[in-house]
């Protein structure tokens, strides 16, 4: 059997290198500032990738994925032992775009708190009077740089996403610009409408593309999980104040209430977290892991 090790390791996913395709295995590894915790999540792995299908499978008409299975079947023999089981996804190799692509269609987090000093969300002019949690009239496109693991991300301006495209393709930055933010926004608001009649609110979320080898934008990496989203039951949904989530704001609220936890988190959290995982895959798909 060929053994095989990651050649690209982030803070939750490990990306292996299986000749024509890649193959994306997301560990129960949780990571909150930017900082890789102590603790693992069991099942949060299996979490991510079957949300992704399920998300994957459910826009596909919209745009081509880089999905190409989560069946360990169809994957190299190294795979399939118990720890890939259900965490694993076959991929297309793609040519990753350098913008991390986040849409905002409610207004919390970081974009509340830019919103209170200046109106503006990364550089965007919002109505007056907004309330923490508030609806936005209409999803806002908020790019981003990938950072380096250990980095930072930093906002952009969507300008400012046309330059650092175009530094990397030149001839191309306006169009592929264009494409990342339209594609971003249909995608938020199909998923976004479908997540609401299934009681969850998605206030926030962030995709990211690649090219394939003819050139077209193809949507990769993950897809709409507590990752890389803020969910938020839609039962007691009330503006003016912070939402509860089935994300990773409990682990961020409890880190911050604890700054000397030295990023260690207590057993009640950690089972809290899975359950809130668990219960967000379970509404949104109908069916249990």
């Amino acid at each position: 059997m060929t053994e095989y090790k990651p050649f690209k390791e982030g803070k939750v996913r490990e990306i292996y290198d299986v000749g024509d395709a890649l193959v994306m295995v997301a560990t129960d590894r949780i990571s909150a500032f930017d900082v890789i915790l102590k603790n693992k999540i069991t099942k949060k792995g299996t979490v991510l990738t079957q949300m992704s299908k399920f998300w994957f499978d459910y826009t596909k008409d919209l745009l081509p994925n880089h999905m190409i299975s989560v069946n360990t079947a169809d994957m190299p023999e190294f795979f399939r032992q118990p720890q890939f089981e259900g965490n694993s996804m076959l991929c297309r190799k793609l040519t990753m775009l350098p913008i991390e692509c986040i849409v905002r269609g409610y207004i919390t987090g970081s974009g509340w708190t830019s919103y209170q000093k200046t109106g503006k969300v990364c550089g965007i002019t919002l109505p007056e009077g907004l309330k923490e949690s508030d609806k936005l009239p209409e999803p806002i496109y908020t790019p981003s740089t990938k950072a380096d693991l250990g980095d930072h991300d930093e906002n952009i301006s969507y300008e400012q996403s046309i330059t650092v495209l175009e530094k990397h393709f030149p001839g191309k930055g306006e169009e592929y610009a264009a494409k990342l933010r339209d594609y971003t926004i249909a995608l938020y608001k199909k998923c976004a409408d479908y997540a609401l009649s299934r009681g969850i609110i998605i206030a926030d979320t962030k995709f990211e593309f690649g090219l394939d080898e003819a050139g077209n934008v193809v949507l990769g990496d993950e897809m709409l999980t507590p990752d890389s989203s803020r969910f938020w039951p839609l039962e007691g949904y009330e503006p003016g104040h912070g939402q509860p989530s089935f994300d990773k704001q409990f682990v961020r609220d409890w880190l911050k209430a604890n700054p000397d936890s030295d990023y260690l988190l207590p057993q009640d959290v950690i089972d809290k977290t899975i359950d809130k995982y668990l219960e967000a895959y379970e509404l949104l798909t109908g069916t249990k892991l």
